[in-house]
């Protein structure tokens, strides 16, 4: 690994390729600060951001609701998509969320992606519905030589464009930053935020009306719209349990000597990350007890049929029976009302062995 100590020239070498990158400023859930997610407000001044984070914000008065809606926007997914996992993206618990932030698990390099996504997402659908000043509907829309006179381009797309040179420069650090951006880390932690903005840029899709007589389809108006987060969110998880763990080297001379090893022991080359990839460094604890950054299983509700096993880590589970009152029978009385029994249903809930 190569690297020239300042942040805007930032040189590293993953799996045999140099990437040359400019170093990213943090934001949301990736702050390395305390962040009161529970107590979150519309106030550019109390969002822990830097300096040329915060007169980004007071240029555009819907700016702060839509940087409060991304950071809610991907903790939601986060906790979504880890419901049924042993680590349940325990976030709003201060300090596991910081904890998390001082490693490269694989688990942190999800949070670094799905806060990225969560923030262009939630600057283009600002723009689109006329949330915000300095932007609007898109207007441009990718080349389509097919079927041109069939199909014109209208409607109000969600700007992915203006959004993402938006984020680019929001999370673009300062000459001269912490010094955490200058090492390998920082190469890591940029790598998957550009791949939460890629993915959503990703999920970009045509969304077209017909217009004719009688509901022919004669014409269509066509705009892009951002898929639903859920399903950004989905490709995330995806590449989270398929993410490359990473390896870094001091010098050159360690390059080329683990090289000539590899070839020499006729070892098979290792996989090559790209940019698609999702990317860590430290292997993952097994979450199963209470820890630095999680806690634990214990107690954790979980689905007999399908995760006790592995939630439980082997521990077993406790059953406890639940009675549960439905509305049932129901019958519409002219006019108008409807009525409905009242019906018990015995259920038994699954919980964790601490």
């Amino acid at each position: 690994m190569v690297i020239v100590h300042q942040c805007w020239v930032l040189t590293v070498l993953i799996f045999g390729i140099i990437y040359p990158t400019s170093c990213t400023a943090y934001f949301g859930l990736t702050l390395s600060k305390r962040l009161p997610l529970d107590r979150l407000t519309a106030d550019c001044k109390g969002m822990r951001l830097t300096n040329k984070q915060r007169k980004m914000c007071y240029r555009d008065s819907g700016m702060a609701d839509t940087l409060i809606n991304a950071i809610r926007l991907s903790t939601m997914e986060c906790t979504s998509q880890f419901k049924n996992e042993r680590w349940n993206c325990s976030i709003t618990h201060e300090h596991h969320r910081l904890n998390l932030l001082k490693t490269a698990l694989k688990e942190t390099s999800f949070i670094y992606a799905v806060s990225s996504a969560g923030l262009t997402h939630a600057i283009a659908q600002s723009c689109s519905s006329g949330e915000l000043d300095r932007c609007s509907c898109d207007a441009n829309s990718f080349d389509m030589d097919i079927n041109k006179e069939a199909w014109k381009w209208g409607g109000c797309g969600d700007n992915l464009k203006y959004s993402v040179n938006f984020v680019k420069e929001f999370l673009k650090a300062q000459k001269g930053g912490e010094k955490r951006y200058q090492d390998y880390r920082a190469k890591v932690d940029s790598h998957n935020t550009v791949l939460g903005t890629r993915v959503v840029r990703k999920r970009m899709q045509k969304i077209c009306k017909c217009h004719g007589v009688s509901g022919s389809c004669t014409t269509q108006t066509c705009w892009r719209q951002l898929s639903p987060f859920h399903e950004i969110g989905r490709d995330l998880k995806n590449k989270y349990e398929n993410a490359m763990r990473v390896a870094m080297d001091n010098t050159a001379n360690a390059i080329d000597q683990s090289l000539r090893v590899r070839r020499r022991e006729r070892r098979p080359p290792p996989p090559v990350a790209d940019n698609n990839d999702m990317v860590f460094m430290d292997h993952s604890p097994d979450f199963c007890r209470r820890g630095q950054y999680s806690y634990g299983t214990g107690g954790r509700i979980c689905n007999k049929s399908s995760n006790c096993d592995s939630i439980c880590c082997g521990r077993g589970y406790n059953i406890r029976n639940n009675i549960k009152i439905t509305a049932c029978n129901c019958r519409f009385n002219w006019c108008c009302d409807v009525i409905c029994s009242k019906c018990t249903e015995r259920e038994e809930v699954y919980s964790c062995k601490s």
